[in-house]
């Protein structure tokens, strides 16, 4: 939903007051705004009018806060994170050789007895394409 849309305020006003879109407190909320997300994801993407995709991104947003204030994911740790991004993008350590230097150093960050340094975690977000913050 990155394109930029030109939204009728009144078509979307209209679109937000029968679903009441405000921060979700309860878990009947919270089902009430999953449920119209599911109707608006249901109608297809490329059919949603410009107030709709607008909307759908809005509700979306306050489930995804509900979500995080409520279910948190626990931390996963750096070199959890790396191990599982070489399995599923068919990486193996010698894949990792130029950021690391030797598979020694490899095998020690994937067993977690060495920490993954600021440069390594730069060069490993920019190989994965992945924030940097999951390396630190």
């Amino acid at each position: 939903m990155s394109a930029t849309l030109t939204i009728d305020p009144k078509k979307y006003t209209r679109l937000a007051n029968r679903i009441v879109v405000k921060a979700i407190d309860s878990d009947e909320e919270y089902d009430h705004m999953v449920a119209n997300v599911g109707r608006l994801i249901g109608k297809g993407e490329d059919t949603l009018s410009p107030e709709e995709a607008a909307l759908l991104e809005t509700m979306a947003i306050l489930v995804q806060a509900y979500d995080d204030r409520h279910f948190p994911l626990p931390p996963v740790a750096p070199n959890a994170t790396l191990a599982y991004l070489m399995e599923t993008s068919g990486r193996t350590t010698k894949d990792l050789l130029p950021i690391f230097g030797t598979r020694g150093r490899v095998s020690e960050v994937l067993s977690g007895k060495r920490s993954i340094s600021k440069e390594h975690a730069r060069k490993l977000a920019s190989v994965f394409k992945v924030a940097l913050d999951l390396f630190i």
